[in-house]
């Protein structure tokens, strides 16, 4: 196999680590007296509830609704699995949503309450606080997705701007409730996967108007007022940590990060290469980051009496674009056009960059791949890649290569996976 051939395998046994349908069923609960009810979002909802119905007692009944994003949906028996938009929130996100909280609403003391959590579920769960339009939630989520705020800053936001999200979910509730989840989030904070529909929020109304505040975000005058009568106590906040309703709660991390980057660092071992696995909440701008490790890089074959090759550097998290240009790529992308330009024709390094997810940002793409020979193959195709990042257009770029890496929707997400090979 070649060193490409090793970064492909690589990522596949990272997603493979993180898929619902072979570690779910060890986590699933006995039934209760009642009713068994399913709900969920994200980018690996409909894998987790196909998953729960094959690992289901056959003689137990069940029943509810997940949301996943368009292209997305497996077949289920039992358990709805619809589709909406990610990651602008639309009218299907609303309308699963609003039935959601309705079936959420009919449960007893009796009955069980499946909640089902991945990466994605944020913009899926899209039901807006009382005086908040659809369309002004879509403005807000678009211009967050622009400037370069990470996660946590624009879940705090979309917590307070919405019905469903912030603990809203398990106070529409009655009944037990566990929350299985596949972690997209650095730091495994359940207030921040899916925004938290069953877990408590620390951050308040204030802190969101501060987010918006420093990132400049254009607030549509519905969340202004929606924002300060919060502030003011005229509007519930999200559902604090001292709430009584979560002795009924119980969450369960069942995939991560951690689990995807130790499998592939397994593979790497196995082939007599050692990795070295650099960290699982790297956050920070994709183009900075990148230049790091390529620093990295070259550390290693200028010492190598300090880290010898062929080493494997692995790392997830994920980092942020600060879009100003009007190119195609996402996060992913853009990591590996500034690594490849900041390494400046290093010879014997390769390097993988791929969403766990399938999707690199909002293109087709999960990611891509560099080689020793990208930059001299780029400049026979006249590719200036200094032009391609400053319009943040790494897409096209890798597109011209032929160096794209496209595996379709992989029913999971435990975020980015980075892999620098130095041979």
């Amino acid at each position: 196999m070649t060193p490409r051939d090793h970064l492909l395998e690589s990522f596949l046994k990272a997603v493979s680590a993180a898929d619902p349908r072979h570690i779910l069923p060890s986590h699933l609960p006995h039934p209760p007296k009642g009713r068994t009810v399913v709900v969920g979002a994200g980018k690996a909802a409909a894998a987790m509830a196909q998953a729960v119905e094959n690992a289901w007692p056959s003689n137990a009944p069940i029943e509810g609704l997940v949301i996943t994003r368009y292209g997305h949906a497996l077949p289920t028996q039992k358990i709805s699995v619809i589709e909406a938009s990610h990651p602008i929130p639309d009218e299907q996100g609303e309308r699963a949503s609003r039935t959601m909280l309705t079936l959420v609403e009919s449960l007893g003391a009796d009955d069980l309450l499946l909640c089902l959590l991945s990466g994605g579920g944020s913009s899926l769960l899209a039901l807006p606080i009382d005086g908040v339009s659809l369309a002004d939630l879509r403005e807000v989520t678009h211009q967050l997705l622009r400037s370069g705020a990470n996660i946590q800053n624009i879940n705090i936001v979309r917590k307070h701007l919405s019905a469903i999200q912030g603990g809203r979910l398990a106070a529409a509730c009655k009944s037990p409730i566990l929350a299985l989840i596949i972690s997209d989030v650095t730091g495994d904070e359940i207030t921040h996967i899916a925004s938290g529909p069953c877990s408590p929020d620390p951050s308040t109304f204030a802190d969101a108007l501060e987010v918006l505040r420093r990132y400049e975000i254009r607030l549509p005058p519905s969340v202004h007022e929606v924002l300060f009568s919060g502030i003011k106590g005229h509007i519930n906040e999200t559902l604090k940590p001292d709430a009584s309703l979560f002795e009924r709660v119980e969450h369960r991390i069942i995939a991560n990060a951690h689990q995807s980057l130790t499998a592939a660092a397994d593979y790497f071992r196995n082939i007599q290469i050692m990795p070295l696995i650099l960290g699982d909440t790297v956050t920070g701008e994709a183009r900075e980051i990148a230049k790091s490790y390529a620093a990295l890089s070259k550390e290693i074959h200028a010492y190598p009496q300090i880290l010898k090759a062929p080493i494997a550097l692995i790392s997830g998290g994920e980092t942020t674009v600060t879009v100003k240009g009007s190119g195609r790529g996402g996060r992913n992308s853009e990591f590996l056009l500034s690594l490849l330009l900041a390494l400046e024709g290093q010879e014997n390094v390769y390097a993988l960059a791929c969403d766990t997810d399938g999707l690199d940002g909002s293109e087709n793409n999960a990611g891509a791949i560099i080689t020793p020979d990208s930059i001299a193959r780029a400049r026979k195709l006249d590719l200036h890649g200094e032009s391609f990042l400053a319009s943040n257009d790494s897409y096209t770029f890798f597109q011209r290569l032929n160096d794209l890496v496209i595996t379709g929707p992989t029913f999971t997400n435990v975020n980015d996976y980075r892999v620098i090979l130095v041979i």
